[in-house]
């Protein structure tokens, strides 16, 4: 091994280690590690950027753009309300749902198609009276399967693409990937929908937000009295005065009732506020202020909304802005205009103060604030909200359009008019001037963490192939597979690929194998293609844990699911498409 190998090698077990150790977001880490590499001299100073201009981050990113236009014009929508005519048996819920989110996966963004149904399977579970974990894994799984079938499905797929157009001068075509990726589709959903889900531990959980969040447990209601010296404050200043967190979520005064009143009103004697607070912070409040504790009351959600006024349930997106921020940090009342008055995880609400709570992904919140800022302020905090949304229908010119302009995308890239990174990126620009994207939109629909992520990895991939690190890896698994066929070597590299996504980012993982397989196909004598074929479907079968791929982290606090729970159906599950994958793609590949 030379020294620079070993660099190369050092600087990719400590990726992968802060990868697995999850303290540190995967961008950031995959960032340090292309400085390192540059400052060791494996990556040169002029190339360490160049992966920002690569092919493959370029179509990710106009992907994720076209997956908002989609979105916008109705189309998913109209697809979306087929669904709610399936019924209530548990396998034809099941089977709507998976199939629907696969076919979705397949033309946009997997994340951004979960992100649509979550909900839907969200009201599902509850109107049916079962748990959520019985739809959401399986739902969350239905997405990582559809991303196998065309090219702009998942990142793997464009990265093995863009790596064969490197080392082979052409690169996998837009529908190359769907015999192969088609039928494992088919096979994993009928698996999960059949089968699979009953392999979920069955979470005992409340199943109704009435259940979750229990108003009566988190409200408190208090009376200034007529001579007390809160009387002529504002709400902001009464926050001030006193020493603890709290949130005045309603207002009663007589026989009006505020819900979310604003910081500015001036409080009257006899007024009655309904807070959210600790039992330190509600005992400030009746020492230092002279506040009356009004006893107990019946009190409902009713109490906290009103026609400007809404309460929502919203999950903690994977890369939101909320993400190991604090409720101080982030000063949601002041700088958003909303109340958090609730946070859930892993299917129990949180009895600790809300204001040391550090955000995790998944974390379900309980929201209350004006229904035109509320919206906005989720869209901004990049939390997905859990109510159904109303379908965008009745504009057939919006839905003709975009379906148009990203068929003809389709179109112009399968017949090699013009190279994918380009028909795509044309068709994104394309639907902006349309209007079906608003540009204050374009930018939040790029997921900026998986593009630097991207961006980052392929000069260390790089600097795997030109320092020889992957023929040696491609050495060890040549005298591994020496005595056996060439077929088990593939199945060797299958394996490989996919342990590795389970616990790191799947686009990491294809970067890392793509020349790792190469080498081991020209040291065998055997076609390449096959080898990327492999590593391009394993790359996107992250179904152990709820790290390997943001779909299966966004379902896993809604879910109440636990770390350990995902292998239950995804071992099975991982068998299943290796036994299936490998037969398909020597047929479809021939070695």
């Amino acid at each position: 091994m030379t020294v620079e190998q070993g660099i190369v090698f050092g600087v990719l077990l400590g990726t992968l280690g802060l990868f697995v150790w999850g303290r540190w977001r995967y961008d950031l880490v995959a960032l340090l590690a292309l400085l390192a590499a540059t400052a060791a001299g494996v990556v040169p100073p002029g190339e360490a950027f160049t992966g920002f201009a690569h092919p493959a981050v370029i179509t990710v990113a106009a992907v994720l753009v076209i997956s908002r236009g989609l979105a916008n014009s109705g189309i998913v929508d109209a697809l979306v309300g087929v669904l709610a005519r399936v019924g209530q048996r548990v396998t034809v819920q099941l089977l709507a749902l998976t199939s629907l989110v696969a076919v979705l996966s397949a033309f946009m963004n997997n994340v951004g198609a979960l992100a649509l149904l979550l909900p839907v399977g969200m009201r599902m579970a509850r109107s049916a009276g079962r748990p959520p974990s019985a739809l959401l894994m399986p739902l969350a799984f239905g997405s990582l399967l559809g991303g196998l079938m065309t090219l702009i499905g998942t990142p793997p797929n464009i990265i093995v693409a863009s790596f064969r157009a490197e080392s082979a001068g052409a690169p996998f075509g837009m529908f190359d990937f769907t015999a192969v990726g088609a039928g494992i589709a088919l096979v994993g959903v009928l698996f999960v929908a059949l089968l699979g889900w009953r392999l979920v531990p069955k979470r005992k959980g409340p199943v109704s937000r009435e259940e979750l969040f229990e108003i009566r447990d988190y409200l408190t209601e208090v009376r200034l009295p007529d001579e007390g010296e809160a009387v002529g404050k504002t709400l902001r200043e009464l926050e001030q005065a006193v020493d603890g967190d709290f949130a005045v979520v309603g207002l009663v005064r007589g026989e009006e009732r505020r819900p979310a009143p604003s910081s500015y009103e001036r409080l009257a004697g006899g007024d009655v506020l309904l807070v959210v607070a600790d039992s330190d912070t509600l005992t400030n409040l009746v020492d230092e202020v002279g506040l009356e504790m009004v006893g107990d009351v019946e009190l409902g959600e009713e109490d906290l909304r009103s026609d400007e006024v809404s309460v929502t349930e919203a999950v903690v997106m994977p890369e939101g802005l909320m993400v190991s921020r604090s409720v101080a940090q982030l000063r949601l009342r002041r700088r958003y205009g909303v109340n958090l008055l609730a946070i859930a995880r892993r299917g129990a609400r949180l009895q600790q103060r809300l204001a040391e709570v550090r955000f995790r992904p998944g974390d379900v919140l309980l929201l209350q604030g004006k229904e035109d800022l509320l919206q906005e302020a989720l869209e901004r905090l990049g939390c997905l909200p859990l109510a159904e949304r109303g379908l965008t229908l009745g504009q057939p010119r919006r839905m003709v359009l975009a379906g148009g302009l990203f068929a003809a995308a389709l179109g112009v890239a399968a017949a090699g008019l013009l190279p994918v990174p380009v028909a795509f990126m044309a068709a994104a620009a394309l639907m902006v001037l349309a209007g079906l994207i608003p540009l204050r939109e374009v930018y939040a629909s790029v997921d900026w963490p998986v593009i630097v992520l991207l961006a980052a990895m392929i000069p260390i991939g790089y600097a795997l192939e030109s320092t020889g690190g992957a023929g040696l890896v491609a050495d060890g698994l040549l005298r591994v597979g020496a005595r056996v066929p060439a077929f088990a070597s593939l199945g060797l590299v299958f394996l490989g690929t996919m342990f590795l996504s389970d616990v790191v980012n799947n686009a990491a993982a294809a970067v890392l194998m793509a020349p790792i397989a190469a080498r081991v196909a020209l040291g065998l004598g055997v076609a390449v293609d096959p080898f990327l074929m492999a590593v391009a479907v394993s790359a996107s079968c992250a179904f152990l844990t709820p790290i390997g791929h943001q779909s299966n982290t966004l379902v896993m606090v809604p879910g109440g699911y636990r770390f350990g729970d995902y292998w239950r159906m995804g071992l099975p599950l991982e068998i299943i498409i290796m036994a299936v994958g490998l037969p398909l793609i020597m047929v479809v590949w021939p070695l």
